[in-house]
């Protein structure tokens, strides 16, 4: 592929649905005076309501998807649609597109859906070059004979593609496992949006006791924070089991934002435990309030591809205590210097991690701003410059 430099890159973006993560990206993308962008999604999932099965309950959510950007969506003929599955996602109307419209560069999320695999064969096909973005890394422990499997299909695929945009250190490492070569790697941070919940955060500060009383959270003890869906693979109930050893030396109190099948199991183990509270699924535009009243955030997962509620955290600079099993783990928090990083399986260490902040304020705002100037250099900032290197590679 040869463009002028005087030339805008025409570039597509292979889509599963509309994501409130990646759509104020897009936006951004569209911005740039070298790029011409366009957007195409497999599903209009997302943007009406729907039932989400790790929330265990119907949502739609509150924030403006399809602005600042063009777009389209394709015909999805899959008989069970779900962008979650792979066969969930059918659209062959993406070769046609890729055969007969002006595209420079084709960009893809993944591998886990039919029509990516589509989009690879089309644009290999009529000779466009393809960009992968992923959130997979090497910190899940696979049996041999799957690894061996994986190691073969990738490794293929690949070999196939132009470039990688690394969403942090432990997706780079990812790559670099399955051969590709470092040349090929441009790093494009998994972000949120950044100005949203700072600006949140510097309306809300002044705000914090009057918030805390909207709840009915006591003022005068710290308050550990827990966003994301109740379901095994975040291990909340490691939390509380944590949470309960810390009450033996400390006062604190505990809230649990979001919902999911281990609601009642959780409730159940806190009946007997004070100031555990369980705020249910809150949507995009409530989050700011309880990031706001937390003086702690924490992520126990088991396995986390990424876990971009660490990012929205440290926008109101806050410590972070995460497991190993969290793929942010790699790039946003600094052990010692704005929070900690347990062994996902360690009580221990969790139970020492917490009474360590919980019972040091001056520590906690120490850890607090070091994470407020991290994030602020891990934005969508960021990203657009890696996308940019990426595409005047192959331009």
């Amino acid at each position: 592929m040869s463009i002028e430099p005087e030339q805008k890159i025409n570039l597509l973006v292979l889509a599963s649905h509309p994501i409130q993560y990646q759509t104020p990206f897009y936006k951004l993308l569209a911005k740039q005076e070298e790029i011409n962008l366009k957007v195409l999604f497999c599903s209009d999932w997302g943007l009406k309501e729907y039932r989400d099965k790790g929330f265990g309950k119907k949502i739609k959510w509150d924030t403006h998807l399809l602005d600042g950007y063009k777009y389209g969506f394709l015909p999805n003929i899959s008989p069970f649609p779900n962008p979650s599955t792979f066969w969930g996602l059918i659209n062959p109307k993406i070769i046609e597109k890729l055969k007969t419209e002006s595209h420079n560069i084709l960009w893809i999320h993944g591998w886990a859906h039919c029509t990516n695999w589509l989009a690879i064969y089309a644009a290999k096909k009529y000779n466009i070059p393809v960009l992968l973005r992923s959130e997979t890394n090497l910190l899940p422990k696979l049996p041999l004979w799957k690894s061996i499997i994986k190691k073969k299909i990738l490794s293929g695929l690949f070999n196939k593609l132009n470039g990688f945009l690394a969403i942090g250190k432990y997706n780079e490492d990812f790559y670099k496992n399955y051969g590709v070569p470092e040349e090929k790697i441009f790093s494009v941070p998994y972000v949120v949006n950044n100005d949203f919940f700072i600006s949140k955060a510097q309306e809300l500060i002044s705000k914090k006791e009057e918030l805390k009383k909207k709840f009915n959270i006591p003022l005068n003890c710290p308050v550990i924070l827990y966003s994301g869906k109740l379901i095994d693979a975040k291990q909340p109930i490691l939390l509380l089991k944590a949470y309960k050893e810390i009450l033996k030396n400390n006062n604190a109190i505990l809230v649990f934002l979001g919902d999911g099948a281990l609601r009642e199991e959780l409730k159940s183990y806190a009946n007997n435990l004070q100031n555990v509270y369980f705020m249910g699924f809150r949507n995009q535009t409530e989050l700011p309030e309880f990031y706001t009243i937390a003086d702690i955030f924490v992520l126990p997962s088991k396995h986390e591809p990424w876990g971009l509620v660490v990012n929205e955290a440290m926008c109101f600079s806050l410590p972070i205590i995460i497991s190993d099993k969290v793929g942010a783990s790699g790039d946003l928090v600094k052990e010692g210097v704005n929070g900690f990083v347990f062994p996902h399986n360690d009580l221990n260490r969790l139970v020492e991690n917490l009474n360590t902040l919980v019972s040091d304020a001056d520590l906690r705002i120490e850890m607090g701003t070091k994470s407020f100037e991290m994030i602020s250099q891990w934005s969508y900032k960021e990203g657009v410059e890696g996308v940019l290197r990426c595409l005047k590679s192959h331009s």
